[in-house]
């Protein structure tokens, strides 16, 4: 789990959508975090990994924008932007693994030309019939 310090970190509750019937209208629920990327450190490829994975939650100036407001209280949706928050950091920072080109072997290109030259004799086959020849 990625450490996120706190000085990275703003917080802003505003009036949410969603459930919450009348509530919703008198209280601020909804959870927007902004964190400044360049606070947290990354190293570059995780950075560009950060930025591909946000998407438009990247803003230009390098903050990541995560708004929450699926629950009715301020804390399950504070709880819930960091955890989301923690994921997108999490999943920046794995390393894809790199792919190893292979070569299929003689064999392996034997038998698809063989199997090629099968399924051509088949159609030849199932030409049209030269009624001069019969």
């Amino acid at each position: 789990m990625a450490d996120i310090p706190e000085s990275a970190i703003s917080e802003k509750f505003l009036a949410g959508t969603g459930p919450g019937g009348q509530n919703v209208n008198k209280v601020a629920t909804a959870c927007q975090l902004r964190v400044d990327v360049f606070a947290l450190g990354l190293a570059p490829d995780a950075y560009r990994r950060l930025k591909t994975l946000a998407g438009s939650k990247m803003t230009a100036a390098g903050e990541l924008v995560i708004l929450a407001r699926s629950f009715r209280t301020q804390e399950a949706n504070r709880a819930d932007a960091r955890a989301r928050l923690n994921e997108l950091v999490d999943a920046a920072l794995v390393r894809p693994e790199k792919r190893i080109k292979t070569k299929p072997s003689k064999a392996a290109k034997a038998k698809r030309v063989d199997t090629k030259k099968a399924r051509s004799a088949v159609k030849v086959g199932r030409g049209r019939v030269d009624p001069i020849r019969d």
